[in-house]
């Protein structure tokens, strides 16, 4: 069995023979496979390192995230909710050669050896925050959201389409859609609210996933578990990544493996400080195995975010790695 074929197994909601690992920063492909591989076509990867998205949002790197980009402060292109017609434009997505992307961004990924996660954009809500920024954002979604939705379906006509294209050119093992909805205490609206302006346009952009029986793959951080059956509406197969402020455990007893949960992760591990010491990143490792793997339905996640320039990140993360190898990866060899 390949590491792709093991990853899929837990995706799909089957036990895997052994744990797998998705750790992008620091993966051991020297001594195997990427289990999966995570591409991202042009109309949505426009501005995440820095420069312009397809809307004309400015970002900015930062070092603190370890060179992530967030929408640079205070220069927000929607000042009022009933100007985006004329401020937000979609492109000709005519202009775009879908299958020249697959086709150089698949080059160098072994699909006999590596599963392909073809990623869409940043999520309807993180869109909306980008434009107007979160205080006239959420303002807008709770007094004005006749615009919203209309704003939202003109950008879907245009996304549903990417989703079209590129699934049809880059042919990948699974479909993945991102939206952070929710801060650490809760999601920044209500259900109700996420039902009528999200959720609509989330079944539309996973309709063609779904209707191939494509898995389907969640990304959003914080507290937002009260979403979790709403997802399985979207046909998700995988949450990336669960954070600790969700009951994790409570979660998987619930839900089994019809939804892989990908980290189980916690700002507070010990592998994001630079003064832990080893045997601390490596106790937290074995935790999260212990409580998580067994039964199936969980994919450990080593990526370790760290200021740019921090001299111990590197030692962290390979601790972490190093005991994945020693004591994650055969879990379900001795622990039967």
């Amino acid at each position: 069995m390949t590491e792709k074929e093991n990853y899929l197994r837990v995706v799909t909601g089957e036990m895997p023979e052994w744990l797998p690992l998705d750790c992008a920063s620091t993966y051991p492909t020297h001594l195997f496979p990427r289990a999966v591989c995570g591409v991202m076509p042009e109309p949505y990867f426009s501005g995440h390192n820095g420069g312009k998205d397809i809307f004309g949002v400015e970002y900015t790197n930062t070092d603190s995230t370890g060179g992530m980009s967030l929408p640079t402060p205070n220069k927000f292109i929607l000042k009022d909710i009933h100007d985006w017609r004329k401020v937000i434009k979609v492109p000709d997505i005519n202009d775009y050669d879908f299958k020249e992307m697959a086709r150089k961004q698949l080059a160098n990924i072994d699909r006999t050896q590596s599963a392909v996660l073809l990623n869409s954009h940043l999520g309807y809500f993180q869109l909306l925050m980008s434009f107007m920024g979160f205080s006239e954002g959420l303002f807008t979604m709770a007094c004005y959201p006749e615009e919203v939705y209309d704003l939202f379906e003109y950008m879907a006509d245009f996304f549903d389409e990417c989703a079209l294209r590129t699934i049809d050119a880059y042919r990948p093992d699974i479909f993945g859609i991102c939206d952070d909805v929710a801060s650490a205490q809760s999601t920044f609206m209500s259900h109700d609210m996420y039902v009528a302006l999200i959720k609509p346009f989330q079944m539309r952009l996973t309709e063609q996933a779904r209707k191939l029986g494509l898995p389907i793959d969640m990304h959003c951080c914080g507290k937002c578990e009260s979403l979790i059956d709403d997802w399985l509406d979207l046909g998700v197969t995988c949450w990336n990544p669960p954070q600790d402020m969700n009951d994790l455990v409570g979660i998987k007893k619930k839900y089994g493996r019809r939804i892989a949960m990908s980290g189980c992760s916690s700002s507070k591990d010990p592998a994001n400080f630079s003064w832990s010491t080893e045997e601390e990143v490596r106790a937290e490792v074995r935790r999260c195995i212990d409580t998580y793997a067994p039964g199936g339905g969980f994919i450990f996640r080593g990526n370790i975010l760290g200021e740019v320039g921090d001299p111990t990140l590197p030692q962290r993360r390979e601790w972490v790695v190093d005991e994945f190898l020693k004591y994650g990866r055969s879990y379900y060899q001795t622990h039967a």
